[in-house]
């Protein structure tokens, strides 16, 4: 899941959240805290009360495991390495020979094969805009060892020794290993594209591997499956929206790398959406209140501490680009909401499988679809009636040129 994307403008977590941040706040406050024992004694029976919900959670993923469905129904989802696509099927190539290739090793048939220079000639009718969600997309996806990291945190679902032969760890490696294929093949065509600052590019990466990425409750199977499902959506909605942009302006090499990596993410919300569904038909409570919490806490994005050094809201200003260009949009998010309500059947969830709070996480669910949409028609009107002049924010990607982030 390439765990990308940026969620409309405004409803990424607030800069508060970020643990640098925290960590400051704890230095001045912590002589208050010490002196409130009942809210110590609340924060503690919290952490109990959530480390047992994820230790039950992490029964349902070891029975999982154990039982074969992971071997049966997920595995067979990652595609086997001789049949997959590499990054230089789709690249201009610049081996002086290919003589030496046996006829395994020839690039696909079904790979087109271009120059450098035809790559930048059709690269250079990219409007900036578009660029600029490209860049931000391959950043989110370049920041892989952190979601390998996060994904081996989760209890019952990780990889304990590097190597285990479990099946949800041999899910992790297999999933790690074709998402890397996405961060390599867009890093590759913005280089040979000219288009972009690649230092400036290159320094985004190595802040936001720095800088990590934060959950709400990172080690839990359910939080985790709920959040992958959503990530991977997003980035097959984001990616598909950007081949269209960029076959709408004569761009046919990007057009191919955006669809093939869309293809991918397509496939793997698949499977994070078919474990999610058996995880509600084993605990619909646990699920529904899990889904309730990951959809209130707005879904923190992994790009979220994205810079470039300069810019301090860099990702809110990259969010506010996808908005405007119709790359990932508030209605996008509505409707992937209303899409895994209907796909795992909240809805039907009955009242004898739901405790009292699941029932409440059901309503706030159920009705979160129609609230979206209120606001981003709401929203749609004020903008409409304030009538402002665009804003335009300077991009270091693009040599520091202005893109409009708001017509």
């Amino acid at each position: 899941m390439s765990m990308l994307m940026s969620f409309p403008h405004g409803l990424a977590m607030p800069a508060q959240a970020h643990p640098s941040w925290c960590r400051s706040r704890v230095a001045t406050r912590a002589g208050r805290w010490a002196c409130k024992p009942t809210a110590t004694a609340h924060f503690d029976n919290t952490v109990t009360g959530t480390r047992a919900q994820e230790q039950a959670e992490a029964e349902v993923a070891r029975t999982l495991n154990l039982s074969g469905w992971v071997e049966k129904q997920l595995l067979p989802l990652l595609t086997p390495v001789e049949d997959a696509w590499q990054p230089s099927d789709l690249l201009p190539c610049f081996s002086l020979t290919s003589a030496g290739r046996s006829a395994e090793q020839q690039q696909p048939p079904s790979m087109m094969m271009m120059t450098t220079e035809e790559l930048q000639a059709q690269a250079s009718g990219v409007p900036d805009d578009v660029v600029v969600c490209l860049v931000g997309n391959m950043v989110t996806e370049e920041a892989l060892p952190t979601y390998m990291c996060v994904g081996n945190r989760v209890v019952g679902c990780s990889d304990d020794t590097g190597c285990s032969d479990l099946p949800w760890a041999r899910w992790i490696r297999g999933w790690t290993a074709e998402e890397n294929r996405h961060g390599d093949l867009l890093n590759r065509y913005l280089y040979l594209s000219g288009r972009v600052d690649m230092r400036q590019v290159e320094r985004t990466v190595h802040h936001l591997l720095r800088n990590g990425m934060q959950m709400l409750r990172p080690s839990s199977p359910y939080h985790n499956i709920v959040y992958g499902s959503f990530q991977e959506r997003a980035t097959f909605i984001s990616h598909t929206h950007t081949a269209k942009h960029a076959a709408r302006h004569g761009d046919r090499c990007l057009a191919k790398i955006c669809g093939v990596v869309a293809a991918d993410e397509k496939r793997h919300e698949t499977a994070y959406t078919k474990a999610a569904a058996k995880f509600f038909e084993l605990d619909p409570d646990g699920m529904v209140r899990a889904l309730a919490a990951v959809l209130r806490d707005k879904i923190t994005m992994p790009g979220q501490f994205m810079t470039d050094g300069r810019d301090a809201d860099l990702f809110e200003h990259f969010s506010a680009v996808a908005q405007r260009t119709g790359v990932y949009t508030a209605r996008d998010y509505g409707d992937m909401v209303e899409h895994f309500v209907r796909r795992w059947k909240v809805a039907d969830l009955g009242g004898g499988q739901l405790s009292v709070e699941g029932r409440r996480a059901q309503e706030y669910v159920c009705g979160l679809p129609r609230k979206i949409r209120r606001v981003e028609e709401l929203a749609h009107d004020r903008a409409i009636k304030a009538a402002k002049d665009p804003e335009f924010a300077r991009f270091s990607w693009v040599f520091d040129r202005s893109v409009c982030i708001r017509a």
